[in-house]
């Protein structure tokens, strides 16, 4: 059997601390990493980019980020959704007001500019917890969509009140409009969410993400062990908000190329995204990618199956993937709270061990 630990011994603390301990994991990290950059480009064509690949990559990175403020710090927020419109009319002023400058940087910026909303609407999370923390998140969503929605300053005074992605281009090749290749829209989220999960799980390792942790687990004796409550939860809303700011740039001017704020980043996002990590793992940068998949391709699937070979009608599809995410969270919460990257790290362990009783 290749995964085995026989042999694979280390001389180092950096090497027994590292992400991937085991070799036959850092391969099949590699391998993944050679067919996402050098295979899948070269076969992608507009309707997997649009139905799977893009949308996939854009939610993982907006799951992250909720997964490091819920998962990692135990800050429950109901306003992924708001955030999310941050970072898509940031990205949009940015594109019209400084047409000179490269779409990642724009993008890059309304990370940035959504972090320091975050962190505004993460100050009261330093007095509450729990369900009025989540009460409190509900509020900066409806708030910051009906911000957008009523001041025309922010669409630009369109009579539409909607928002489209001027064309942009990077080393010549169109990345938004209508013009955009399929796999350049697919590299150009592909980038993001490489070094983004990177970023994240160096994070979620090293000191900050411990003192996140410990929040999580028990704040008061967190504070009493030396951890500084103020700086690890705004710090843990900004990096939050930054990651969903990212992905709501990407989904606007990557993606759909125009949105209309009610419609795009309603509440529906918001839980759309939190569903994803309880399905896929709170607390799990894996669980994050998982449960991002599963909600991406459960729609697709079912559209296939039941539209495309059965005939059933459009609206019966919807409500029956409504019912079967709804048993799903329910399911996992009571079975596996840990979700998808939990299952996935037993399945690990059995093979590991195989064919020895575990």
């Amino acid at each position: 059997m290749l995964y085995r630990e026989a042999g694979d011994f280390k001389t180092t603390y950096a090497a027994d601390g590292q992400t991937f301990p085991i070799a036959f994991d850092r391969w099949r990290y590699y391998g993944v990493l050679a067919v996402a950059f050098g295979v899948v480009p070269f076969l992608i064509n507009d309707y997997w980019a649009n139905a799977v690949f893009v949308p996939f990559l854009i939610y993982a990175i907006a799951a992250i980020g909720l997964n490091i403020l819920t998962g990692y710090c135990g800050q429950v927020s109901l306003g992924t959704g708001g955030f999310m419109a941050v970072g898509a009319y940031a990205c949009y002023k940015l594109m019209t007001a400084f047409p000179e400058v490269s779409i990642l940087v724009h993008i890059v910026l309304a990370g940035g500019i959504t972090a320091g909303v975050g962190l505004l609407f993460g100050i009261p999370s330093l007095r509450i917890k729990g369900f009025y923390l989540a009460v409190a998140t509900l509020a900066a969503q409806f708030f910051l969509v009906w911000l957008f929605n009523k001041v025309p300053w922010f669409y630009n005074y369109s009579a539409s009140g909607q928002i489209s992605a001027p064309e942009r281009t990077f080393l010549g090749v169109a990345v938004t409009g209508a013009a955009t290749p399929a796999w350049a829209k697919y590299l150009v989220c592909l980038v993001f969410v490489v070094a983004l999960a990177w970023v994240a799980r160096n994070l979620t390792r090293g000191a900050l993400g411990r003192q996140w942790m410990a929040i999580r687990d028990m704040d008061i004796a967190a504070e009493i062990i030396g951890v500084n409550p103020l700086r690890a939860k705004l710090a843990a809303f900004a990096i939050s908000s930054f990651y969903v700011g990212i992905a709501g740039a990407l989904l606007f001017a990557v993606y759909l190329g125009a949105v209309e704020v009610g419609e795009a980043f309603g509440i529906n996002k918001a839980f759309l995204v939190l569903f994803m990590i309880i399905i896929g793992g709170l607390g799990s940068i894996f669980g994050s990618f998982a449960g991002a998949a599963f909600l991406v391709l459960l729609p697709v699937l079912l559209k296939n199956v039941l539209v495309g070979g059965l005939g059933w009608s459009t609206s019966l599809a919807a409500h029956i993937e409504l019912m079967i995410v709804g048993a799903l969270i329910v399911l996992f919460l009571i079975v596996e709270p840990h979700g998808l990257a939990q299952l996935w790290r037993l399945a690990k362990e059995k093979l590991r061990l195989w064919p020895f009783p575990h």
